[in-house]
């Protein structure tokens, strides 16, 4: 099969049986088209049937790219790789999968940014509490760090999703995986509050039912979100760096700190894989620490020295 159409029969696949979002197709497509511009001067007649596509075309390609980018995006280069292989091997399109044998280099991920409680106080507290947009930006501040919403997840939010009787809100994640978050009493209270005059903010002319409204009545976009939290950082705690992800990494720290187990921190992030949470673990310590002074009997000796 010709490159160029399984890349379409990829995609498809991507947005119809895996439900993957568009940006996430977007992705794919992005790296199999600097695949394909790569075999087009290297190995044009690769292109033309995907059989002919080798481990060593494959490497030469990889290795082409470490000498450009980071081994973080060498790596997910690879995972995009393999997923358009396998596809083509399990819809028979392909007899030998050459990606199978790709090894992702090593990478070094950063621990996750994050407040201390004490900072966090202070960025959520930072809108006014006398303006319709001080109590929006409120409610959008108690939602990222009380929920850990992504901040698409975020943005999506209708008045429906959410239930303020039972302080939860109902999210469409990653995948357009749905899940219900709870939010604690503060969270409830700013978006109740928010909702008493978000009528000031509804506009004739762009009827929507989005939780969140910008000052023209239309939904609060992702970027708008963005820029909101880095002034509310910067006012709150003094970091004009902060992102709407940094508050999400606080909740699920905190979180930890206060003792929930990492499946119940999985479950409120939305988290497919376990071990995206355990991430975690490495700038909690401190409640490790706790534990440890206040149950083992070697750190409750009193030295006699």
């Amino acid at each position: 099969m010709d490159f160029v159409l399984a890349v379409v029969h990829f995609s498809e696949y991507l947005s119809t049986e895996r439900n993957a979002s568009p940006h996430t197709v977007e992705a794919y497509n992005r790296d199999l088209e600097q695949l394909r511009r790569f075999l087009l001067e290297r190995s044009p007649e690769a292109l033309e049937d995907v059989e002919r596509i080798d481990l060593f075309a494959l490497r030469a390609w990889l290795s082409w790219l470490a000498r450009q980018v980071t081994s973080a995006t060498v790596a997910r280069k690879v995972a995009s790789t393999r997923a358009f292989f396998r596809f083509l091997e399990k819809r028979r399109l392909l007899r030998k999968n050459p990606a199978k044998m790709l090894e992702s280099p090593k990478i070094r991920r950063p621990l996750p940014t994050f407040l201390n409680v004490e900072a966090a106080r202070e960025v959520v507290e930072a809108p006014s509490s006398e303006t319709v947009d001080g109590l929006r930006d409120r409610a959008m501040l108690e939602l990222l760090y009380g929920g850990g919403l992504r901040v698409s997840e975020l943005a999506g939010l209708r008045i429906g999703d959410v239930d303020l009787a039972q302080g939860e809100v109902r999210v469409l994640g990653k995948g357009r995986r749905e899940r219900l978050v709870p939010v604690g009493p503060a969270a409830v209270e700013a978006v109740r509050r928010w909702l008493t005059r978000r009528c000031e903010l509804v506009s004739a002319t762009v009827p929507t039912d989005a939780l969140l409204l910008n000052a023209r009545g239309a939904p609060l976009s992702v970027r708008r979100i963005q820029l909101l939290v880095q002034r509310y950082g910067a006012l709150g705690a003094g970091r004009s760096d902060l992102h709407p992800h940094a508050l999400r990494h606080t909740c699920a720290t905190h979180m930890l700190d206060g003792g929930a187990s990492l499946r119940a921190i999985q479950e409120q992030l939305g988290h497919a894989s376990l071990a995206t949470t355990q991430r975690y673990t490495h700038v909690s310590l401190e409640s490790v620490r706790r534990v440890y002074e206040a149950a083992h009997p070697l750190a409750r000796r009193v030295s006699k020295g």
